[in-house]
C-alpha cells in the first residue's frame, strides 16, 4: 500500500492515512500495519483502522515527546468530516459526556456510567443535511478512544457505516464500505515556535456516497 505523505522535515512526517489500515499490531504476528511503513519513527497520535486522515509522526524523543504534551495539554486543534443518521435538532452543539470501557468484547467504549469514567468533550457543527443523514464537521477537544464515534452514538446520530456502534437494523448508505469519518485537519506548534497546519481532502469513496446522497 502507498501511504501519501503530505509533508516531511528533520522533526516530524506528516501523512494521509488510507482507510483499512491498522496502526499497530493487535497481535504479535500481525503485519503491515501503519507502524511497519516508518520503522525510524514514531507516531505521536492514533486513528481507528477504518478512519482516513492526517496522521503525525515524530523523528526523534525530544520532537515524539513534546507533541505528546500538546496533545494532552489539548493544544493541538483537530477536525474531522462525518456523514452521521438522522437530522440534528441543532446545528452546532458540543457533547461532554464521560466515556468508560465497555463490558462487550472488542474494545468497545461506552457512556453508560460503568468502570473508569474519562472526561471527553466533542463540538460538532452541521454542514450539510440529506434525506436520512446529515454531513458534520466534528472538533474534538479530548483524545479518548472511538470518541467521536462514541459520542456522536449517544445523542442518537452514530457515524454511517459504523459497524461497532451503529443501531440495529440502521441502513448503511449504498456502496459505503466503512465508517464515513475523515481526520481533515491539524495544527501544532514546534518547541521553535513555528506553527504547522495541514489539511486533507475528502477521500474519493467517501465523495462519491456524499454524490450519491
Amino acid at each position: 500500500m502507498k501511504i501519501p505523505i503530505i509533508y516531511e522535515d528533520g522533526n516530524i512526517i506528516i501523512i494521509d492515512k488510507p482507510a483499512g489500515l491498522l496502526v499497530h499490531p493487535t497481535s504479535k504476528k500481525e503485519r503491515n500495519t501503519l507502524i511497519d511503513y516508518f520503522p525510524n519513527a514514531r507516531l505521536a497520535h492514533r486513528l481507528d483502522k477504518d478512519t482516513s486522515g492526517l496522521l503525525i509522526f515524530a523523528k526523534n524523543e525530544k520532537i515524539h515527546d513534546w507533541l505528546k504534551g500538546q496533545f494532552k495539554n489539548r493544544q493541538i486543534k483537530k477536525r474531522y468530516i462525518t456523514l452521521v443518521h438522522g437530522s440534528l435538532k441543532d446545528k452546532t452543539g458540543i457533547i461532554t459526556k464521560t466515556i468508560s470501557r465497555s463490558r462487550k468484547r472488542g474494545g468497545s467504549q461506552t457512556t453508560a456510567p460503568i468502570g473508569k469514567r474519562r472526561e471527553a468533550i466533542t463540538r460538532y457543527t452541521v454542514l450539510k443535511e440529506f434525506e436520512g443523514y446529515t454531513y458534520l464537521e466534528v472538533t474534538p477537544e479530548t483524545g479518548r478512544t472511538h470518541q467521536i464515534r462514541v459520542h456522536l452514538a449517544s445523542i442518537g446520530h452514530p457515524i454511517a457505516g459504523d459497524e461497532k456502534y451503529k443501531f440495529k437494523r440502521q441502513p448503511t448508505p449504498e456502496r459505503l464500505k466503512r465508517q464515513f469519518l475523515h481526520a481533515s485537519y491539524l495544527k501544532f506548534s514546534l518547541p521553535n515556535g513555528e506553527v504547522k497546519e495541514f489539511h486533507s481532502e475528502l477521500p474519493k469513496d467517501l465523495e462519491k456516497i456524499l454524490k450519491n446522497l
